[in-house]
This record gives structure tokens, C-alpha cells and sequence, in this order.
């Protein structure tokens, strides 16, 4: 592989494409998105990410896609049928590009999967593996899982590589939804019914997850291959709300209120996922992409997370 890779990121408009967007080479860096972006690139060009696009004018002269878009989680779901929805996006569109990129002689092909592939939950002492059989739950993860299996049939007949990457919750400096409303319960200082929850769940930092790709771009050993990543320390929510009270300075208010408690008055309220993800545990093992990538994560959970309140 070249050391300097013409390079075609799609999704630079989310929140993890754009980060990319910040720590790949301008000069040799394209977009494809339905959204402009800012920022320093060499072409930009406007397309939907879907079953019958054609991609021929993006991809003359490309070596590497980096493909982070998506539809992702919907909260107020409008569809009849979200499923099929997903699908057209992450796994018709996924795949329409990967094959049109193989027939124009792109090399390598970078997807941002989802730990969801894996599942939803895992139990004490058994985090998720990269070589996992696939037992996605929901529509978002059911059409990554359909995606991937796609690209690994391209790459067989094709001979393009596929790196599959699945991280689990992704945070930084302007994440949204819940680790975001997290941050704002933290800058509120109010006592918070969380000191009964001892489960263990994995995140990766923005800088993390960007550094393993970029890692991905040109490592011989990531052809072919799926990652899974994480800031390899697992937190409980109650230690993820400390480091975040500690991240502005301040000292978290307790109670212990038990689980089940928590999870009936979540259940009354129509809030049992939310109370899901937040005693439920969700462990992965990152063992595999540092022995074979001689990756490590780039920033502690600790130093990410004060760069979350430091830029806001």
C-alpha cells in the first residue's frame, strides 16, 4: 500500500466522519457525502449513500475508502417499516459502493461497523470477541450485520480488502444524545440515584477510534480483517459519572438506590432501555487489535473525558 493513499471518506458530516476529516492527509483526502462540509480536502463530491447511486466520478484515482456513514438510531421513529430503512443505507448502499469501488480498482475498504454486531449485553467475565458469531438485536445492528457480510463476499471475489472496524459508544468534544445528557446531569451537581450499579461497559474515545483507523489505512496486517475497539478500561456507570464530576472539579452524590428498583420505575415510565444501558453490561476485548496491529489506545478514559468539558 502507497504511505500516502488517495483517500475517499464518506459520513464527514457525523460526528465521527469529522472527526476523521480533522486527522487525515487534506491532500490526498476526498469527500462523499449529501452534506458540505468544512474543513481542508481535496474534492468534494454530493451523493446519497444507497442502493442505486451511481459513485463512478468519486471514485476515479481512489486507493482507500473510509466509508463512516450511515442511518443510525432513529429516536423518534417515523417509519412502518424501520428495518428496511437501515437496510437501504447501511447494507444496500454499503454495498453498492463497496462493489463499484472493487470494479474501479480501489485496494482497500474501511468500514465503521458496530459493536451491535455482536449484540446487546454481555455477561460478567465474557466480553465480546472480534471473531464473535454475529447476534445483532435491533434493525441498526441487523443491517451493519448484513453489510458486513456483504463486503466479506466482495473481498472474495474481488480481491479488494475489507478492514471491518465495530466500536461501542463513541464520546468526545460535541457528542449528543445519552452520554451527553450525562454531562449535563454531572455540570448540575444534583445527587443521582446511581451507587448501586456495578456492571462494566466499554467506550472509545473520539481520539481512539480515529487513531485505529488511520492505523487501519496502510497496516498490511488489517487487510481482510475485523477490530474490535474501546479505551481498553471498562467503566461501571457509577465510576463513568465520577470521572465525569471529576473531569469540572467536582464530587458525585450517590444514593444507592438497588437495580431493580431503578428498572421498575424505568418500566412504569416506558424508560427500561435507557436503564438497560446503564446497569447492563457491555464488555469487549480489544486483545486481538493491539497484538495485531501493534495499536494501543492514544488517550485514557480519563483524559477524553476532560476534553469533553473542556471544549464546550
Amino acid at each position: 500500500m502507497n504511505s500516502n493513499p488517495e483517500i475517499l471518506l464518506t459520513g464527514a458530516s457525523g460526528f465521527v466522519g469529522n472527526a476523521l476529516l480533522g486527522v487525515l492527509g487534506p491532500k490526498h483526502l476526498s469527500i462523499l457525502g449529501r452534506k458540505s462540509v468544512q474543513g481542508d480536502f481535496k474534492a468534494f463530491f454530493h451523493a446519497d449513500i444507497a442502493g442505486n447511486t451511481d459513485y463512478s466520478a468519486a471514485l476515479k484515482g481512489i486507493d482507500v475508502i473510509i466509508h463512516s456513514a450511515a442511518r443510525v438510531h432513529v429516536m423518534d421513529e417515523k417509519s412502518s417499516d424501520p428495518l428496511a430503512e437501515f437496510r437501504e443505507v447501511n447494507t444496500a448502499g454499503t454495498l453498492n459502493l463497496a462493489q463499484q469501488a472493487a470494479d474501479s480498482g480501489v485496494k482497500r475498504f474501511i468500514f465503521i461497523s458496530s459493536i451491535k454486531v455482536n449484540g446487546e449485553k454481555t455477561f460478567p467475565g465474557k466480553p465480546f470477541q472480534y471473531d464473535d458469531k454475529p447476534m445483532p438485536e435491533d434493525a441498526y445492528g441487523i443491517s451493519k450485520a448484513e453489510a458486513e457480510t456483504g463486503l466479506r463476499q466482495i473481498a472474495l471475489k474481488t480481491g479488494m480488502e475489507v478492514v471491518i472496524i465495530r466500536p461501542p459508544l463513541v464520546y468526545g468534544p460535541g457528542v449528543k444524545a445519552n452520554f451527553a445528557a450525562m454531562m449535563s446531569l454531572a455540570k448540575k451537581n444534583l445527587p443521582l440515584p446511581l451507587g448501586a450499579i456495578n456492571n462494566k461497559r466499554s467506550l472509545v474515545a473520539i481520539d481512539n477510534l480515529t487513531s485505529l483507523v488511520v492505523t487501519c489505512v496502510t497496516h498490511p496486517k488489517a487487510a481482510n480483517q475485523t477490530f474490535l475497539v474501546s479505551d481498553d478500561n471498562d467503566l461501571s456507570t457509577t465510576e463513568l459519572v465520577e470521572t465525569m464530576f471529576g473531569a469540572i472539579g467536582k464530587k458525585a452524590i450517590f444514593i444507592p438506590v438497588p437495580v431493580k428498583v431503578l428498572h421498575f420505575a424505568a418500566r412504569l415510565l416506558g424508560k427500561g432501555s435507557v436503564i438497560d444501558r446503564l446497569y447492563g453490561n457491555l464488555e469487549v476485548n480489544i486483545e486481538f487489535t493491539k497484538n495485531a496491529l501493534g495499536w494501543s489506545p492514544v488517550v485514557s478514559v480519563h483524559e477524553a473525558i476532560k476534553k469533553c468539558f473542556a471544549k464546550e
